[in-house]
């Protein structure tokens, strides 16, 4: 690159470099100034308040509150929700909720992608009446496996049929549990037949939010998260006056290396990247959350969410996880959702609001704050996590830039964990991904260019990983 700055949208990165002898470091940044100029010859001061992003931001899910007065139940017994991605971490542990609770939620619909087995398990579990299967060769297979039930449910397949899923006519709320920009479509059809969303798939906002959002207003549904840290914020805002949110905290882990040097992550296994300290996930998310990543991926999300200004989302390591994240109202009172590192919780809420289930001591253990100990908190080091600033960077260039970076993200992630490419060289990937898309920025995309240039940047990215080894210049 000819220029020593990044241009992403209508936006500067200005790096320094950190002092490392890790190949990339010693040329990514050990911090990343944010500034963004007005056209013209005057440079704008970036204030509390102040929209950043050149293009207009679509419409919040949640403006900062929560208003539990708007919500009218249109059902009768158990809540009916289909569930995309049953298979998964997200989808296993929403079925456990619904087990545990048959008074509460009953499942019409699933959707999987191979695994014929569990899927079998789940169908003779839960009894829904459509099932969906990615993989279309796998249908006879699961039919096979399901042929002794009295009561066979639909079988359909492939994105249609996880579509179908989706919309299906008696769900009140769908959960999206499957990853990556796969379960745009479906949420958007889900959207569209005034489905209500249990929101667990990051790109629906991060690709999709300035199209999603305004259709959301659109059908009048509600987007409710289920990622552990936005669940947090949602249960803080509860009851706040309009105006009333000022500033929002995201608390990280760290993830694997939050003990390591710099120096040492030239030496990164994926076995290293892969033993999260607090945390079960999969494999992807847990190399997110070793490169912060994720938290990257969550601010941009939380902006789309709540509507703060990125001057507004903060970012803090507490190694303990016990504080899942915090708002700050405008008279400086922090509010904070607390509790054990425990996915089912934001589930549980997610598909339960504004209710509150009450839940077994044995399976869901109250909180303990003796056993708990001490809180701490630290600042995140911008040599370590540069993928940090990276995303603050591309989610105020807007448009399709944060759905390009998060899609050359899972695709270096890949990479990585196929043993292709180095843990450092993930974020040299996703930063030339994202540079080299600044030409061809949608502000304002639609549904196929969202998902254009999501193709676009996985396979950018195979490129960038097979053309070159050395670290990205910049």
């Amino acid at each position: 690159m000819s220029s020593s700055k990044i241009h992403l949208g209508a936006h500067i990165v200005e790096p320094q470099l950190a002092s490392s002898d890790s190949p990339l470091f010693s040329k990514l940044k050990n911090t990343v100034a944010l500034k963004v100029k007005q056209k013209g010859e005057r440079a704008k001061t970036l204030v509390r308040g102040v929209k950043c992003s050149a293009v207009p931001s679509p419409p919040p899910a949640w403006p900062g509150r929560a208003v539990v007065s708007d919500v009218k139940k249109t059902w009768e017994g158990p809540k009916p929700l289909s569930l995309i991605g049953s298979t998964g971490s997200i989808g296993t542990q929403t079925l456990d909720i619904v087990a545990e609770h048959p008074d509460k939620f009953r499942i019409v619909a699933l959707a999987a992608g191979s695994n014929v087995t569990l899927l079998a398990d789940q169908v003779r579990r839960f009894k829904p009446s459509l099932v969906a299967i990615k993989n279309v060769s796998l249908v006879p297979e699961i039919r096979e496996a399901i042929a002794d039930l009295d009561h066979k449910p639909e079988i359909v397949a492939g994105d249609e049929g996880i579509v179908e899923v989706a919309r299906h006519p008696e769900a009140v709320s769908v959960v999206t549990g499957i990853v990556g920009c796969a379960g745009l479509k479906p949420t958007v059809a889900a959207i569209e037949a005034g489905k209500d969303i249990a929101l667990a798939n990051k790109e629906t906002l991060i690709a999709g939010g300035p199209y999603v959002l305004p259709l959301a207003k659109k059908h009048n549904i509600k987007i409710l998260p289920a990622d552990s840290e936005h669940s947090a914020i949602f249960q803080c805002i509860q009851g706040l006056p309009e105006g009333g949110l000022r500033r929002i905290i995201l608390t990280a882990s760290g993830g694997a290396f939050r003990d390591w040097p710099v120096e040492k992550l030239k030496d990164v296994k994926v076995a290293d990247a892969l033993k999260h300290p607090n945390w079960s996930m999969g494999r992807k998310i847990t190399v997110d959350s070793a490169t912060l990543m994720n938290k990257g991926l969550e601010v941009i999300e939380a902006h789309y969410l709540f509507g703060a200004d990125y001057e507004n989302i903060e970012i803090v390591v507490h190694p303990q996880s016990i504080i899942h994240s915090m708002v700050e109202t405008q008279d400086s009172s922090v509010l904070a959702q607390l509790g054990w590192p425990d996915m089912r919780l934001p589930i549980l809420y997610t598909i339960s609001w504004p209710d509150r289930v009450p839940c077994s001591e044995i399976t869901w253990p109250r909180l303990d704050f003796v056993k708990m100990g001490s809180l701490t908190f630290r600042k995140p080091d911008n040599a370590k996590y540069p993928a940090m600033e990276l995303a603050y960077a591309a989610g105020r260039a807007g448009g399709t830039m944060t759905g390009v970076m998060s899609a050359a993200n899972e695709k270096a992630v890949e990479l990585f964990l196929d043993e292709k490419i180095g843990y450092l060289d993930i974020v040299r990937v996703v930063e030339e991904t994202c540079s080299k898309h600044r030409q061809e920025l949608v502000s304002q995309p639609s549904l196929e260019e969202i998902v254009h240039y999501d193709l676009w940047a996985r396979e950018y990215a195979a490129q960038c990983s097979s053309r070159r080894t050395e670290p990205l210049a910049i």
